[in-house]
């Protein structure tokens, strides 16, 4: 496996383009990888047959591993019999391993060299001065340095090679005083991070084998240099995180509900249906019996009005206040309630709560008030007793004290269906064949079709803004 450079040490095999057997040319393209970067296509420095290929599609192979085996022909053939480069590493068999360690010592890859022991970062760079110095690589150094072929539009880039041979001057000699040593190797983002630090990479130790420094090496010499005087981590020059962050525990009402809520959206198959309402004669009716003495302790809200409505409407669809029950013995069964106890969801300092009015089928609107104002009371005081949140058979969400126009509820446990009521608003409305500014409310209504179809929950959902858009139809029900 070539190095792509970018300071990549591995990449992925995403398929090859040759057979085992097939005979390739020079430039061939004859695998695609892909790294941290980019999908790159590979092109073959031999020509021959591929003896073996050494990597499945999918593979992630290091930088230096060996890939592909092609047998380039006779030993001594060289360039001028099978297309080889000259200089290229023969096996006994005529063959030629791409990545395979060299008589020389280095990796030869799909396109230059790789000195061996250093497949997991780059090749070492050259000072400049060094670099332009004459050399002679010697007699012994000749054949192993040559350049294999390099394609003619490669694909990933080719480096010199750098010679080795013992004729070869010291690196010092050309560069002077100046440090000659290999540029330390890391990703770019390690290395934007230590520039950002005002650190130099060549006075940080790698604590990887291959000589790769880590972010972690970084802050290690940071706090070598510098010992942290805030939390751990905490990088000068940036606002701690932790300490803009409060922890807040699940605990009591808050991890009930969590647990309750994660239980009946996993178990119970949701459906949700929207109905726009125009509830001006409600709030008309409001206005009217506010007056009333029925309405002395406790005012007409339309909350009232609303929770009277589902009790109505759940006479005609019953389906809407029962129950899917799983039996022990695998025989299940749909408990319908004659009764109704409605859970009216509050907000609390302590979290969502869902305080029940027992029997609320049997209450008129003003004793429906009264009760919505005890239960309001006691649940924002933290009074509110674990008896009063049980048993609940049907619940309502008034999410428009908070200015929401509609919502999809998830379902109480032990329930089948959920009514989600808006905020109360003027908007443009048709009456009559004419346009006029309405008292306009939305709901929305979460149920489980196991026990629900489509038709009920349509039904159901139809009465309830039938009830608010006309009050008196309650005389029908």
């Amino acid at each position: 496996m070539p190095d792509a450079g970018e300071g990549l040490t591995e990449a992925d095999i995403i398929g090859w383009r040759v057979a085992v057997g097939e005979t390739v040319t020079v430039n061939q393209i004859i695998v695609e990888i892909e790294t941290a970067k980019a999908a790159v296509e590979l092109p073959s420095p031999y020509a021959g047959r591929v003896h073996e290929l050494l990597a499945e599609p999918g593979a992630t192979v290091a930088v230096g591993t060996p890939i592909i085996t092609i047998e380039t022909g006779p030993a001594d053939a060289g360039a001028a019999g099978n297309g080889q480069p000259a200089g290229a590493e023969v096996d006994a068999t005529g063959g030629s391993k791409i990545g395979e360690v060299t008589a020389d010592g280095r990796i030869a890859t799909l396109v230059g060299y790789v000195p061996a022991g250093r497949s997991g970062g780059r090749r070492p760079r050259r000072d400049a001065a060094a670099s332009s110095a004459p050399v002679d690589p010697g007699p012994a150094a000749a054949t192993a340095s040559a350049t294999p072929v390099t394609p003619a539009a490669p694909t990933v880039p080719t480096v010199p090679t750098v010679p080795t041979g013992p004729a070869a001057p010291p690196a010092s000699a050309a560069a002077g005083d100046r440090s000659t040593s290999a540029a330390p190797l890391a990703t770019p983002p390690v290395r934007k991070f230590a520039k950002d630090l005002g650190i130099d990479l060549r006075s940080v130790h790698a604590s990887r084998h291959d000589g790769v420094i880590t972010r972690e090496d970084v802050e290690h010499e940071l706090a070598v240099r510098r010992p942290p005087t805030g939390p751990a981590g905490a990088v000068p020059g940036r606002p701690d995180a932790a300490a803009r962050e409060r922890r807040i525990p699940v605990t009591g009402v808050r991890k009930a509900t969590a647990a309750a809520m994660v239980a009946s959206a996993f178990t119970a198959p949701h459906v949700t249906e929207f109905l726009t309402v125009d509830v001006t004669p409600l709030m008309e009716l409001r206005e009217r019996v506010r007056a009333r003495p029925e309405f002395a302790d406790a005012g007409p809200t339309p909350l009232a009005f609303v929770a009277r409505a589902v009790c109505l409407a759940a006479r005609r669809t019953p389906e809407v206040n029962a129950v899917y029950e799983v039996g022990a013995d695998g025989h299940d069964s749909i408990v319908v309630k004659d009764y109704l106890h409605l859970g009216i969801a509050a907000a609390t300092d302590r979290g969502l709560i869902v305080p029940v009015i027992n029997d609320a089928d049997a209450m008129t609107v003003a004793e429906l008030a009264t009760a919505l104002a005890d239960l309001t009371h006691t649940a924002r005081s933290g009074r509110t007793t674990i008896a009063a949140l049980t048993g609940g058979t049907f619940t309502i969400t008034n999410v428009g004290v908070f200015g929401i126009d509609t919502g999809t509820p998830i379902i109480n446990p032990g329930q089948s269906a959920i009514l989600a009521v808006g905020a109360i608003k003027d908007a443009p409305w048709v009456v009559d064949g004419q346009l006029a500014v309405r008292k306009v409310c939305q709901l929305a209504l979460s149920f489980d079709h196991r026990v629900i179809d489509g038709q009920q929950g349509s039904r159901f959902l139809a009465d309830v803004g039938a009830l608010l858009a006309d009050p008196g139809l309650a005389l029908l029900f």
